[in-house]
């Protein structure tokens, strides 16, 4: 494919050349230890190749929500050991004091983590001088933090625009995936849209509808677009005030020949909890003091159906209360669904968010398909037809 963004291999000879590489370490952490280090893997392909190259890799990231304040709870010291584990050679820490004598003491192949990037008043603000600051340290910019390109910071954006600017290898690898999963497709599209409220997905269904061809809606929001074409749900979760935007969005998909595909039998329980007693019933016969918390068998298998016949599949949020057994079922059915038929290759799948990698992991399914994005807000941002600053600034 054409790129219209410089990757790492535009880069000519690295050897000792200053690399400042925006990456994504805001990993969860319990008493000083990492928890989760999918973040930190992800950082591998770049800073090794630079480091392979002889370049002095010096990795810029945020941890938290310090406010622009110094504070130590979120300093990335603790970070820099576990990242050394990852990576397989040694990391060091420089603080920003005194960062200009350390990182020229530096030999290349060497790695070493920043402070904080948020610690300055500064970053969110993408303050000119604090980008002046900042690039003062290197010869180029490598942008490999997807999951920070929708916010137009100093160290996102801003750098960009004052060093040579590249793409990294996870930046590249999500650019791709998300222009074959929306920007150029092979047609037909699905697309998995779930989750509990349409109020926070309201601007992806609008932008999807025009996008897709077949809408998939799943979780919570779906009673409400349920409750718009006169179903009762009972006492399912339901934003009742917005069943007249769901109208608007029936509407908009059928100007733009988009099918929207509502389960038509579900499963209803008359208490959230684990295991509670449950039937599978027609929409139309959820009594009311009864509530709605997966798709049904039938419609399940009959939207694994619709997918056999797509090309394309985006996937953001669960089709029930995934977290909560039994109401794991269809997310985990139309997973596994979607996962055969991109091992046999009639489908690219690419699926998104937080909850979406948490029920495809459940699922057993994650590493089957296409690609999983960890980010949650700028693949949010994405499926909304946004544009995200931190990627436009690698473009321009």
């Amino acid at each position: 494919m054409s790129r219209n963004f410089k990757t790492l291999d535009d880069m000519g000879d690295l050897t000792g050349k200053r690399v400042l590489v925006r990456e994504d370490l805001n990993v969860p952490m319990a008493d000083g230890a990492v928890t989760d280090d999918t973040r930190l893997r992800a950082t591998i392909g770049t800073v090794t190749e630079l480091a392979d190259r002889g370049a002095i890799g010096l990795i810029l990231a945020h941890f938290g929500r310090p406010k622009g304040q110094p504070n130590p709870t979120m300093s990335l010291a603790p970070v820099t050991k576990p990242l050394s584990d990852v990576l397989g050679r040694e990391v060091r820490f420089v603080d920003w004091t005194g960062a200009a004598e350390a990182v020229r003491m530096m030999q290349p192949g060497d790695i070493a983590v920043l402070e904080n990037t948020r610690f300055f008043a500064g970053e969110e603000k993408n303050d000119p001088q604090l980008v002046e600051t900042m690039a003062a340290l290197g010869d180029y910019y490598v942008n490999d933090a997807f999951s920070a390109a929708h916010r137009a910071h100093a160290s996102t954006e801003g750098l960009a625009h004052k060093l040579p600017a590249f793409a990294g290898r996870q930046m590249e690898a999500e650019l791709d995936a998300l222009d074959k999963a929306l920007g150029n497709p092979q047609h037909p599209v699905a697309a998995v849209v779930g989750g509990a409220k349409v109020s926070s997905k309201l601007d992806v269904l609008k932008h999807l509808v025009g996008q897709v061809d077949h809408l998939i809606i799943g979780g919570g929001m779906a009673n409400t677009f349920l409750a718009a074409r006169g179903v009762d749900v009972g006492k399912s979760l339901c934003e009742h005030d917005l069943t007249g935007t769901a109208d608007e969005i029936f509407e908009a998909a059928e100007k733009a020949n988009c099918t929207i595909h509502l389960p038509y039998d579900v499963v209803v329980a008359k208490e959230f909890k684990p295991n509670p007693v449950t039937r599978t019933v027609n929409v139309h016969e959820v009594a009311a003091d009864e509530m709605i918390l997966d798709v049904g068998p039938a419609a399940t298998e009959a939207l694994g159906d619709v997918l056999k016949n797509c090309r394309t599949l985006v996937w953001n949020g669960p089709m029930g209360a995934f977290e909560t057994p039994p109401f794991d079922v269809a997310t985990v059915s139309l997973a596994k669904t979607a996962a055969a038929l991109t091992a046999d290759g009639s489908l690219v799948s690419v699926a998104g968010g937080g909850d979406t990698v948490a029920a495809l992991n459940q699922a057993g399914v994650s590493d089957q398909f296409s690609f999983i994005s960890t980010a949650g807000g700028a693949f949010l941002e994405w499926m909304e037809g946004k544009e995200l600053p931190g990627v436009a600034a690698l473009i321009r």
